[in-house]
């Protein structure tokens, strides 16, 4: 499949793929025609299966976001070199504060070994990386977020797509619409999935019923593994870079600096086991 290009949505880099240019055919730059296209929008929703009960419930009060088109606008991608992106992004305390979180969700992180085979200090490493441990995992809308880039001319196709996903997300009863908060771009959880990958790899292994990767830290782990045991991660296998598990690592985010950091700081949180 041909690469048109490659952008930055949070912590993740991420391919436009070519594909149905919906963008062209019915998008704005500005909040105009933004509700007419909504309306249209919950009527594909529907006819793609989705129940028309979720899909209003979903979109009920969305409106357009122009703070969210201002930070698309400013994104930054990762021209970093590994020292400074570390120096940035990892600290004492960041590895101190893993550490603790090894030992306090010990017996979880025993199951999903046994369960996934990815081992705690890789987990504990995204976790940390992502959003600090679930404290930053942002605020904001996410269906909100997702309808107002899906109706962006920008890269319409790729947010419809995750837009779909997310009320889907609230239709099998995951999140309710007002739970379902983010960063600017729709990353969901403490390990910022996207909505699609939500829909694909999200457990629910604390047994209640749902997949919550906001308020769940177990089923937040253990979405983790599964995501990467789906993508070919080798239990007790190494993971540093030129591994097999290293190139699994690439498939969690694309930026060659975030892919390192990664690998070097389980390296450290595994010394504290």
């Amino acid at each position: 499949m041909r690469k048109l290009g490659a952008f930055m949505i949070g912590g993740v880099m991420l391919v436009a793929l070519a594909g149905p240019a919906l963008a062209a055919r019915d998008c704005g730059n500005t909040g105009a025609g933004f509700d007419r296209w909504l309306a249209k929008f919950k009527q594909q929703a529907v006819a793609r299966g989705i129940p028309r009960r979720a899909v209003e419930r979903a979109l009920k009060g969305v409106t357009y976001h122009p703070y969210v088109i201002k930070l698309d606008r400013n994104q930054h991608s990762f021209k970093l070199s590994f020292d400074k992106f570390w120096r940035l992004r990892v600290n004492n305390a960041l590895i101190r504060k893993g550490c603790r979180m090894m030992r306090k969700y010990g017996r979880v992180f025993d199951r999903i070994e046994r369960r996934y085979g990815v081992p705690r200090e890789v987990i504990t490493a995204i976790w940390g990386l992502e959003t600090g441990y679930g404290r930053n995992s942002g605020k904001m809308s996410v269906l909100r977020s997702l309808a107002t880039l899906a109706y962006d001319c920008r890269r319409a196709d790729f947010f419809r797509r995750e837009l779909m996903s997310a009320i889907r997300i609230v239709a099998r009863g995951d999140m309710s619409p007002r739970q379902l908060r983010g960063a600017w771009a729709g990353e969901i959880g403490q390990t910022q999935f996207l909505a699609s990958k939500y829909l694909q790899y999200a457990v629910d292994f604390d047994g209640d019923g749902r997949r919550d990767l906001i308020h769940s830290v177990p089923d937040v782990l253990a979405s983790t593994a599964n995501f990467l045991r789906a993508h070919g991660w080798r239990a007790g296998q190494p993971y540093a870079p030129g591994t097999a598990n290293y190139q699994v690592i690439k498939q969690w985010n694309r930026a060659t600096v975030y892919q390192k950091t990664i690998s070097k700081m389980a390296s450290m949180l595994r010394k504290c086991r």
